[in-house]
């Protein structure tokens, strides 16, 4: 009993003495216990994804970003041992789409795959922009970089791109080019052309770039300026005529097509990309983690081969810090070229 009261005595001396250090070893104690079952820090378990992860596409099936989601879901579906799958959720110019993943949960499982425009154009061109392109968004990585090439039906009259300015300066009304949508690319490289040729043109926004571009093939549109990676393959099948691509200098894929800067538009440059964000958010380690696996899928031999050799487009791949510094710098330069146009949301 003795022992047992002493043991007791120096126990409750040593409290007294050291009051703090218990409270503070307690708090240690509460703190790892909350950290280690919160939320954050269960999304970055190595079972991520432990769900069917949704890739949204801002644009219906067919179209530029499309061909590219589809690629790249199928590498990350393998890579990730998880099914990817393609959301197509057209309208608003890509806003519908766009604001439904700034708005999803942010666990890596809802991904936007986008081109430029949702991000650097639509929050310049619409007064109320639904999402905030810096702030809602966790950027991944840029896939790819692309080119426009000006095309018109086979069997059009017009034969080249001075035939095309000189029709347009003659009769302006008798020459329209069709776009995914007003601030789309194709129409903000149209608009580019019309400032700099100092000709006026019908532009016709569709819902996406099937639609315009079964159109044009059909003769109801006199040009387009369509993306290389759904043009390339018409031109080489002798479906559409090509004059030039849309950039400072000439595609790798089409060589042989002069750039618009070698045609007297001296400075004419519209290149636009295509890139993988999550909603603002989520967790780092989830975005290092597709980041990584996004890196490996652009560089499999049938994805260079689409997106590459018979598509146009040139592969960037980034940091996802290096695709924010994208974004930002965009956002001013289509921003002047938008004010410079007088261009309008409807």
């Amino acid at each position: 009993m003795q022992n047992f009261y002493a043991v007791e005595i120096v126990q409750i001396n040593w409290m007294k003495k050291y009051p703090l250090s218990i409270f503070f070893m307690f708090c240690a104690w509460m703190i790892c216990a909350i950290v280690s079952s919160s939320p954050v820090q269960a999304q970055d378990k190595k079972d991520y994804p432990d769900k069917p992860i949704k890739m949204v596409v801002p644009y219906v099936a067919g179209g530029a970003a499309d061909i590219t989601a589809r690629l790249l879901a199928q590498s990350l579906s393998q890579s990730l041992n998880q099914t990817v799958i393609v959301d197509n959720k057209p309208g608003a110019n890509g806003n519908i789409g766009a604001e439904f993943v700034a708005k999803s949960a942010p666990d890596g499982h809802t991904l936007l795959l986008t081109a430029s425009g949702p991000l650097v154009v639509n929050p310049v061109l619409y007064k109320k922009a639904p999402f905030d392109p810096v702030r809602d968004f966790s950027p991944i990585s840029l896939v790819i970089s692309y080119q426009y090439a000006v095309v018109v039906p086979v069997l059009s009259p017009i034969k080249n791109l001075a035939e095309l300015i000189a029709e347009a300066k003659r009769n302006p009304k008798a020459i329209s080019y069709g776009s995914t949508g007003i601030g789309g690319g194709g129409h903000l490289a149209g608009e580019l052309l019309a400032l700099m040729a100092k000709v006026d043109m019908v532009h016709i926004p569709y819902k996406g770039a099937a639609p315009a571009l079964a159109d044009l093939l059909g003769g109801q549109l006199s040009f387009t300026f369509e993306p290389l990676v759904t043009a390339t393959p018409l031109i080489k099948a002798g479906k559409l005529r090509a004059f030039a691509v849309s950039s400072s200098k000439r595609s790798k894929a089409l060589s042989n097509l002069p750039a618009l800067a070698e045609l007297g538009f001296d400075g004419y440059d519209i290149s636009q990309f295509q890139g993988l964000l999550a909603p603002a958010g989520t967790d780092s380690g989830i975005i290092t983690k597709l980041n990584l696996e996004v890196l490996k899928a652009l560089k499999m031999p049938n994805v260079i081969k689409r997106l590459v050799e018979d598509g146009g487009n040139e592969i960037v791949g980034s940091s996802p810090q290096e695709f924010t510094h994208q974004i930002q710098a965009d956002l001013k330069l289509y921003g002047k070229l938008i004010n410079d146009a007088k261009i309008q949301s409807d």
